[in-house]
């Protein structure tokens, strides 16, 4: 929900003047004026997500339990940290702390809860009081001074729930006030009670890097940037001889099919081989058509010339992702980094995978496309090479006027 400019803090503080008469409400409004302040800018420049650490691991099986005797149950250790919240509070986990799943859940999720469900780990700001004194001046009815919080100590709270918040609308962030204040940082797939929570099952590209809005990425492809191929490996890749098959391209959010239009996705070939090879031509295909389905989370193109790849050719794959629009109407942040967008899941993983930069910047999730600015161009390439045991091919070439 967004609010209005009007529904924001009324930003008063404290004018001092000589022989001013202050009391316990004029400094508690002073504190709201700075704290107020401090969430509003850190929503503004900065946006809402993990900032550092946060990390979610599983504990290993026969572990003494925190909460029971029995030390199989699903548990994590939730790592030490800082984030910021959809409100602009700032939550600092100072200690590593294990976690036990089950007895987290609400009363309604226990109930609905069966195994093999997926859970959403999340954390919550909360301030705790802290420091008791007595006051020096007692009520007018009372004999002595009641005992009083005098400090504040900010704090959080670890929730666990079937659902996760959802809090990537399209509004603005400078005002927005009425956000679930819970921030996700895993999802935890095929939890069973009685049953320790393994490596694999936990997701923590569920979780929101700090920023102001979470561009859509492309999350998988259905090739291997770089890889080298036979002609009918590139064939099947390609879709030469398949009208199910072609490369396909899937992003992390929707994206609008309207902006999926002739000429986003270009495949060049780089002719190799023997001899002198420069000529560059196009590939001749179109993108699957989704005239019924408003929003999409993938696109696929498909070749439809009679090309035939050669040994020593190059494939070019360019998408050009500013011009795709998710629901927000924000282009996809496109620019390929390092090469490092994984295989869609069910390809052939057999090609190798770079043993440097495996893992990127923040080391909690699996590389994606973009820098998170947005925009940028991905591009990508695989290389034909010939086949073993083979004759040697007589080159020939159908170019397409």
């Amino acid at each position: 929900m967004t609010t209005g400019l009007s529904e924001l803090p009324d930003f008063l503080r404290l004018s001092y003047f000589h022989g001013q008469m202050l009391a316990a409400q004029d400094f508690r409004g002073e504190q709201a004026y700075f704290v107020e302040k401090l969430r509003l800018r850190n929503r503004c420049l900065h946006g809402y997500g993990v900032a550092c650490g946060l990390r979610v691991s599983p504990v290993p099986s026969g572990e003494p339990s925190v909460a029971g005797p029995d030390p199989h149950q699903p548990r994590i250790t939730l790592h030490s940290g800082v984030a910021l919240d959809c409100l602009g509070n700032e939550i600092v986990i100072r200690h590593d702390c294990p976690v036990e799943l089950i007895p987290l859940l609400s009363e309604q999720d226990q109930g609905s809860f069966q195994d093999g469900d997926s859970l959403y780990l999340c954390v919550e700001y909360c301030e705790r009081p802290a420091r008791p004194t007595r006051g020096v001046y007692a009520g007018a009815c009372d004999g002595t001074a009641d005992c009083a919080y005098g400090w504040r100590q900010d704090s959080y709270h670890v929730r666990v729930a079937l659902a996760p918040p959802d809090n990537d609308g399209c509004g603005g962030l400078c005002c927005d006030a009425d956000q679930d204040p819970r921030l996700l940082l895993a999802r935890i797939d095929d939890v069973h009670k009685g049953q320790p929570v393994l490596e694999d099952a936990i997701h923590l590209e569920e979780r929101r890097p700090l920023s102001r809005y979470r561009f859509t990425t492309i999350t998988g492809i259905s090739w291997r940037h770089g890889a080298s191929y036979t002609a009918e490996q590139a064939a099947d890749i390609l879709g030469t001889d398949d009208e199910g098959g072609g490369l396909v391209v899937h992003f992390s959010k929707d994206v609008h099919t309207r902006s999926l239009t002739p000429g986003i996705v270009d495949v060049h070939v780089s002719e190799g081989g023997r001899g002198r090879h420069a000529d560059i031509y196009f590939l001749d295909g179109r993108l699957e058509e989704l005239a019924d389905e408003q929003f999409t989370r993938s696109l696929r193109w498909r070749q439809t010339s009679d090309e035939t790849l050669q040994n020593g050719d190059r494939v070019l794959i360019t998408v050009r992702t500013p011009f795709i629009l998710d629901r927000c109407c924000r282009p996809v942040d496109g620019t390929h980094v390092g090469g490092r967008v994984p295989l869609l899941p069910g390809i052939d993983q057999t090609q190798p995978v770079p043993e440097f930069c495996a893992s990127p910047p923040s080391g909690a999730v699996r590389w994606t496309s973009g820098t998170g600015t947005g925009a940028g161009v991905f591009e990508s390439w695989f290389f034909v090479r010939e086949n073993q045991p083979r004759e040697r091919p007589v080159r020939r070439r159908g170019r397409q006027s």
